[in-house]
């Protein structure tokens, strides 16, 4: 039942969680892998940004020139910009790299070191192009400002005019110095562009190189164009081959981390699930009416919280319950006690009543010599009256739940005066006392008044209740013909030992005293 349970859930939801992170580092990686490819198919850009890089390498070779020989015309300074990049070593080694039926670039001035030139500073070494790799085969363009330097790619770049007259060409079989491009520069601004060419579909860019203006203001003027071109279908393809090991490591990872993930989660999950199924299992013994199973509490997390109240629940419940059964078993025995006085008083207190009158008949009607005797046997069925009615008055269930102490005190007290003839004062102040404690009063006065009407034969009884110091204090006093207190057990049966036992329950003290002039039974609850 339980061993695919919560158990097996929670360690499912650990593999799934490790799954996704392995996912997840798979499509980071995937994105960073493939991020350069997808920027790769933007051409123009990549154009854009090899033109930028060329003609920032050109403008301050120009601005260098300019300051070094201020007497050069425009067109003078292009074309000692153009000269000092013509027979350099990269230049030359570019071409003696090319590839056969294939157009190869030439170095641009980004990557060449250019000659000395009379009069200017000593020239500004530029990295050169690093040697070729043989075994890296011919592919097409891909992204980053790279290409030019790289074997197979079919990128060239020239340097024109304002007129579009080649100055310098990384190609010159195809656009010679002093040709002119099979397009149109496009401004001063220059930009991007797409259309057909000497060489088939193209995209280029151009970009201008620029001269402080001689004019001393703080403005540049254009003087030519570094000029783009590739094929505008050369666009990087990946290849199953380069994806591969991408796939094969998050793969091998997964099924690596997987187990992993599901031994973690069998393991980390074992208490827990033992301490579920001990909570399931004592709420199970509760559910069946069993309240003395408990879970043992252990830490203070979430769990333990619900253990504590779990058990506080059992324990309310079982209270509950107890009271409930309490309550039962009192209503069980007020309604015994209420159908004992009622077999009493339609039997016995019938029989009782009809032998007083005919104890009173035989009196009147007996000669002399009988009367002394009849007058003995009516005085004995009045006598047996008498106690079989505060009998019955003890046996009367008294509504103590709905009318409350006092007035359940009053109620017994006008009974007694009303039914037996016997004067009743209750002198009863309010008190505060728990339920278990008003009942014990309650039926300490019932008992202490019977016996005092049975056994004593009083024409005054006093019921006092007070509260005196924080203790409750209450009497029944009488003014019958007393008894021995040391002959109580043989005279007077169960009942002052029942009042006792009460008193002693409540954590009270019962007193007694009796002498001829009457008995006082006191009780005081702490």
């Amino acid at each position: 039942m339980w061993r695919f349970g919560l158990r097996g859930k929670m360690a499912a939801s650990y593999v799934l969680v490790t799954a996704t992170a392995v996912f997840l580092v798979e499509a980071v990686i995937a994105a960073i892998y493939l991020i350069p490819w997808a920027n790769a198919t933007d051409l123009a850009a990549v154009l854009q940004e090899q033109a930028a890089n060329d003609t920032t390498v050109l403008n301050l070779e120009v601005a260098r020139i300019s300051t070094t020989r201020p007497g050069l015309s425009p067109a003078e300074v292009l074309a000692a910009v153009a000269a000092g990049t013509r027979d350099s070593k990269v230049a030359d080694d570019a071409r003696r790299r090319a590839v056969p039926g294939e157009v190869q670039p030439r170095a641009l001035p980004s990557e060449v070191r250019p000659r000395p030139v009379p009069g200017d500073d000593p020239p500004r070494a530029v990295p050169s192009v690093p040697p070729p790799r043989t075994d890296v085969p011919p592919r097409t363009l891909v992204g980053g400002a790279e290409p030019l330097h790289k074997q197979g790619l079919a990128m060239l770049a020239a340097l024109v005019d304002m007129s579009g007259a080649v100055v310098e060409s990384s190609a010159p079989a195809i656009y010679p110095v002093g040709g002119t491009l099979d397009v149109s520069p496009p401004g001063l601004r220059g930009g991007p562009g797409v259309g057909s060419t000497r060489t088939g579909p193209t995209t280029w860019h151009f970009s201008p190189v620029l001269i402080k203006s001689p004019d001393g203001s703080a403005g540049f003027d254009a003087i030519g164009y570094v000029y783009v071109q590739a094929p505008s279908d050369a666009a990087p393809t990946p290849t199953v081959g380069e994806l591969l090991p991408l796939v094969a490591a998050g793969g091998l990872a997964l099924a690596l981390v997987v187990p992993v993930g599901l031994v973690f989660g069998l393991l980390s999950t074992r208490r827990l699930t033992s301490r579920v199924r001990r909570l399931a299992g004592v709420t199970t013994a509760v559910a069946a009416g069993d309240f003395r199973p408990r879970v043992p509490v252990a830490g203070s997390d979430e769990v333990s919280t619900l253990e504590r109240s779990v058990n506080l629940m059992a324990d309310r419940l079982g209270a509950a319950v107890e009271a409930d059964r309490a309550t039962a078993r009192a209503e069980a025995r007020q309604a015994e006690r209420g159908r004992i006085a009622r077999e009493l008083h339609d039997s016995i207190s019938q029989d009782l009543f009809s032998l007083s009158l005919l104890a009173a008949g035989m009196r009147r009607a007996a000669p002399g010599g009988l009367r002394e005797q009849s007058e003995a046997m009516e005085r004995t069925a009045a006598r047996a009256m008498r106690e079989m009615q505060a009998l019955l008055l003890e046996l009367r269930p008294v509504a103590l739940e709905d009318a409350g102490l006092l007035p359940a005190l009053r109620e017994l007290c006008h009974a007694y005066e009303e039914r037996l003839g016997v004067a009743v004062e209750a002198e009863l102040d309010e008190v505060t006392l728990p339920p278990a404690a008003e009942h014990a009063v309650l039926r300490l006065v019932q008992e202490a008044v019977g016996n005092a009407v049975k056994h004593a034969n009083p024409s005054r009884i006093e019921v006092r209740l007070r509260e005196r110091d924080g203790a409750i204090t209450v009497s029944v006093s009488d003014d019958g013909t007393g008894f021995d207190p040391a002959d109580v057990a043989t005279r007077h049966g169960m009942g002052l030992k029942l009042m006792r036992e009460r008193v002693t329950e409540l954590g009270g003290r019962l007193d007694l005293h009796s002498d001829e002039s009457g008995t006082t039974v006191t009780a005081r609850l702490t």
